[in-house]
């Protein structure tokens, strides 16, 4: 018995790669079999594709026309479906979603197996991206979400790949920043949050799991605040701006948590203290895993992936700080998260947390993390 656990947790590369494949297949299926999906954004992106094709393809005379910046990557790619496949353009790009997945999937246990996170653990892992309803939602959706979740996660092997090697290619980290830019306008949290991590990574202090999480736990008081200041400073100073109305000043008015969903709204703030109250709520919801209009299956798969995550982290805090290479991922990952939680609830927090899909890869990756920290510990 003991030799056969032995020869488990010994579990080969190519057999993980296998596993990688499999549950691939299965989450894939499962894609093919819904269908694709447009929502509301996706006939707009769409639309967008629709008028870039006029112009044959010329990103920079559309550019000069219409500022999609930020939205460049996913409108050139439906752009593209459209041209190469025509009416079968939703199932090219559903099939491209799917390819980015089954990278994402191989970056995942790519990145995790540099910081020596043994593959037995990095198997069991692939059963939590299986019963993951982020994953078993989105990438269907004719949106930004699949590639940005993609460019996220590759981003992430890149970083870890440069403290590991205590080298960072500059080049490669600017090309993917400057994609994920051009793929979503929320990737700005993104951004800060790689530039910060690069510029104190190498300070041990930064490094201490009690330090950190108790920097973490300030900042979901403190950041609140931060954004009651600017909520005031916006609406003194450019509430003639319908764009920064709409978007940071008119959904707070409302008392507005998670968009289109009521039941999490408050009262109309009447002072400081209430706009505070409502950004708090915001950062606090954006990890909010219940839903009353979810179904059951998805609230106890939603419930069950956050208590992981927490449990992952309380693992870290008590076994972390010893192994430098593992505790700087860990740091980025949560940096990153508390990054896009914080964008997010300072402008919109979507009415099935769709926003919060891109860094559900890199918040799984904390559980094997950690596991592995108790068995280094106990030299197991």
């Amino acid at each position: 018995m003991k030799e056969f656990i032995f020869r488990i947790f010994k579990l080969k590369e190519k057999y993980l790669y296998l596993s990688i494949i499999l549950s691939f297949f299965i989450i894939a299926y499962y894609h093919l079999n819904s269908g694709y999906y447009m929502s509301s954004d996706s006939r707009t992106f769409s639309g967008m594709a629709d008028n870039l094709i006029k112009l044959d393809l010329n990103i920079f005379d559309f550019s000069r026309r219409v500022p999609t910046f930020f939205i460049t990557i996913p409108v050139s790619l439906i752009a593209l479906c459209k041209t190469i496949f025509t009416d079968k353009w939703q199932h090219a790009f559903l099939l491209l979603n799917l390819t980015l997945l089954f990278f994402s999937m191989i970056i995942f246990a790519k990145t995790l197996l540099i910081i020596k996170v043994r593959s037995f653990l990095i198997f069991l892992t692939l059963l939590l991206i299986v019963m993951s309803v982020d994953v078993l939602t989105w990438p269907r959706y004719i949106l930004s979400d699949m590639i940005y979740a993609f460019l996220v996660i590759l981003i992430t092997y890149f970083i870890t790949k440069g403290f590991v090697e205590n080298k960072y290619n500059y080049l490669v980290i600017l090309l993917i920043s400057f994609l994920i830019l051009t793929t979503r306008p929320s990737s700005i949290s993104v951004i800060f949050a790689i530039v910060f991590f690069i510029t104190i990574s190498n300070y041990e202090f930064f490094l201490k799991p009690r330090i950190i999480l108790i920097s973490i736990f300030i900042l979901f008081f403190l950041v609140p605040l931060i954004f009651g200041l600017l909520y005031y400073f916006i609406e003194l100073n450019f509430s003639e701006n319908t764009q920064l109305e709409w978007w940071l000043l008119s959904k707070v008015k409302l008392g507005m948590i998670i968009h289109d969903r009521p039941e999490t709204w408050v009262n109309s703030p009447n002072s400081f203290k209430d706009v505070v109250y409502i950004y708090f709520l915001r950062l606090i919801n954006f990890f909010n895993p219940y839903a009353v209009t979810f179904s059951i299956t998805h609230n106890i798969l939603n419930i069950f992936q956050m208590l992981l995550i927490i449990l992952s982290i309380s693992i870290w805090l008590f076994f972390g700080g010893y192994m430098r290479n593992q505790d700087k991922l860990f740091f980025f990952i949560l940096l990153i998260s508390f990054s896009t939680a914080s964008f997010h609830s300072f402008t919109l927090i979507d009415y099935d947390w769709r926003y919060r899909f891109p860094i559900i890869l890199p918040l799984i990756m904390l559980f094997p993390i950690s596991i592995e920290m108790i068995l280094k510990k106990h030299k197991i």
